[in-house]
């Protein structure tokens, strides 16, 4: 089972736009929620080399931007909740 972190901001639009996009498509239970306001979200973020918010870390890579979450997100849900 793929796991994913969305790390996020709460007042971000970009990320407010990604955390809709999980609800409408019923994704929630795929996707652990990391506020970087939290030092140890921030820490996680940190190390996977993140700079900006909305990122997405899939285990392998961060994607950043919620045109490159949402795009990682579909080609997810395109493939199976399973792979």
């Amino acid at each position: 089972m793929t796991s994913f972190e969305l790390f996020h901001v709460i007042a971000d639009a970009s990320s407010a736009r990604v955390r809709r996009y999980l609800v409408d498509h019923e994704l929630g239970q795929d996707v652990t929620l990391r506020n970087i306001h939290y030092p140890e979200a921030n820490a996680a973020f940190v190390s996977h080399g993140g700079q900006q918010t909305p990122a997405l870390w899939d285990g392998e890579r961060l994607h950043v931007g919620a045109d490159a979450i949402i795009a990682r997100l579909v080609a997810f849900s395109d493939v199976g909740r399973n792979g």
